[in-house]
């Protein structure tokens, strides 16, 4: 009974009676913050819910969100984004978006309030000097016949970036032999195709020289505007056709701006100290003479049209001796010429990009075995022309052994592997020997050079042929010569049989949309220049 009264309440317990209360008070309380904690949450549910709702489509983001996305989206694709709704083609009036566009696609990086193009401001942009007189060039600046502070990132991209996309990059004029090397970029508020000219003979080491040849800007009208920038009288209407992928030709509507007060005499004076730096009394070279002259013939037909082929700078890989690209070498007479190095495997190839009447632009002109290197002698007998004929036809001999071991059919593989060894264990055994690291240089007595300052060191030689030519391209044969490695930006090729030393120089100018896209096209780019002057 007393158990069941304490359970109760009534009995006779004070104390537990005490406890009771207590006991009941703590549940009370301990409800109480249930209730207050539920009451709570619920309350933050309620507030989440009476928020701005989650956007459930792209239209619904906020317009500085969109923005950045659309900055993202290739320029191709905008036109069509502007036709989703009308918030997206307000939102694709912001010049963030297309500045963006310009910057990323077409490497404009400057801004249209406050933009230079090559260094001069691009209102006051390159025209024809009046004085041809004058040994500082022929361009100087012009105003563009445009107020460019009305101009926008969208008008730029739409009208003229876009448009003219195709001609980007560097491209070959078909000048008949001589060739050329042109370079059309983005430059400021135009599209200008730069012509690059090899420095003045024979500085092979200057820079290269370059000659606006068209530009292409937005007129008042926000019209593409395609000029000729050939010619003393400043710029003039020209216009640009492209028909064929990768081929595309310049017109000249004016021609009447390409010519002289003085007649053809004033344009040969001064094409030739553009050319030459110098004037026909200073050239004594009787043959040089005959050559300049007849240059100036044959490619004048051409100022008031051109055709231009895209051409592709070589791929480089880890493995080449050193990085492919375009370098300008020496050529005797002919002056300076811009050839292109590229790495075939065990080869190494120089294909001209300008040429002569002998051995014309887009030909091999030097072909590189890596796999025969050579070790000169010591520096007394490098001076012999003897000795370094000995050697390097030598190794040409066993070349020609080993080709035409590999053409034949039915032959014994051991007997020809004997005769490679018999020839190796002659006096060209050094030549198999791994070279050193640097090696001392010097040309041959006999051997012509058209720059007396070359190196006196080199790093490598190779056993390597030569393309020579009679006049017309008639007759072309490889002769055997010794190309020699002098560091990462010059090379030089001795020629055996025309006793004469070319030195090749670096192009350090950047190009832009300029890189093969893979091996093949770049190979297959090679073999159509060839076809294009054989």
């Amino acid at each position: 009974m007393a158990v069941c009264a304490r359970l109760c309440g009534v009995g006779q317990s004070r104390r537990c009676r005490r406890r009771q209360r207590n006991n009941q008070q703590d549940q009370c309380s301990d409800s109480d913050m249930d209730e207050e904690e539920g009451e709570r949450i619920v309350g933050q549910r309620q507030a989440e819910n009476t928020g701005p709702p989650h956007p459930q489509s792209l239209a619904e983001l906020p317009p500085e969100l969109l923005v950045e996305i659309f900055s993202l989206l290739p320029g191709t694709v905008l036109s069509n984004v502007a036709l989703v709704c009308k918030k997206f083609r307000q939102i694709l009036n912001t010049e963030t978006i297309w500045r963006r566009r310009c910057m990323e696609e077409f490497g404009m990086k400057e801004d249209l309030r406050n933009i230079e193009a090559g260094g001069v401001s691009s209102q006051d942009l390159y025209t024809k000097r009046v004085d041809p007189r004058l040994k500082s060039g022929r361009f100087v600046k012009v105003l563009p016949d445009h107020d460019h502070e009305h101009m926008d990132y969208r008008d730029v991209f739409t009208r003229l970036l876009h448009p003219y996309r195709h001609i980007l990059g560097l491209w070959q004029p078909d000048i008949g032999p001589y060739g050329g090397l042109l370079n059309v970029v983005v430059d400021g508020l135009f599209i200008i195709g730069w012509m690059y000219l090899p420095p003045h003979d024979p500085r092979v080491e200057d820079p290269m020289r370059r000659r606006p040849l068209f530009r292409i800007h937005l007129g008042e009208s926000k019209k593409a505007t395609v000029e000729c920038m050939y010619g003393h009288k400043g710029p003039h209407k020209g216009d640009i056709q492209t028909g064929k992928k990768d081929e595309f030709s310049t017109k000249c509507n004016q021609t009447d701006h390409h010519r002289m007060p003085g007649g053809r005499q004033e344009e040969f004076r001064t094409w030739l100290e553009e050319e030459w730096g110098r004037t026909l009394e200073e050239i004594f070279h009787e043959h040089m003479q005959e050559l300049i002259l007849m240059k100036f013939i044959y490619t004048s037909q051409y100022d008031n049209c051109l055709t231009y082929r895209r051409i592709y700078l070589p791929p480089s890989l880890p493995s080449d001796l050193l990085q492919p690209g375009l370098f300008k070498g020496t050529y005797g007479s002919h002056g300076l010429e811009i050839i292109m190095l590229s790495f075939h495997g065990t080869s190494a190839r120089a294909t001209k990009l300008t040429g002569d009447p002998n051995v014309p632009a887009g030909q091999l002109t030097l072909d590189v075995n890596l796999s025969r290197p050579m070790v000169l002698p010591e520096l007394e007998q490098q001076r012999s022309i003897e000795e370094l004929s000995r050697l390097v036809l030598g190794i040409h001999e066993e070349v020609q052994v080993s080709g035409s071991a590999s053409e034949s059919e039915g032959m014994d593989v051991t007997e020809h592997g004997a005769c490679a060894d018999s020839s190796q264990s002659a006096p060209t055994t050094s030549t198999t020997t791994s070279p050193p690291e640097v090696q001392p240089f010097i040309l041959p007595m006999g051997v012509m050079a058209r720059n007396e300052v070359y190196p006196r060191t080199c790093r490598k030689c190779f056993y390597g042929t030569g393309l020579i030519a009679g006049h017309g391209f008639t007759s072309p044969e490889r002769t055997p010569g010794l190309f020699v490695l002098f560091d990462e930006d010059r090379f030089g090729f001795i020629w055996l049989e025309l006793k004469s030393f070319s030195l090749y120089s670096r192009l350090t100018d950047q190009l832009v949309h300029a890189h093969a896209p893979n091996m093949e096209r770049f190979e297959a780019m090679l073999r159509n220049m060839q076809s294009w002057t054989s």
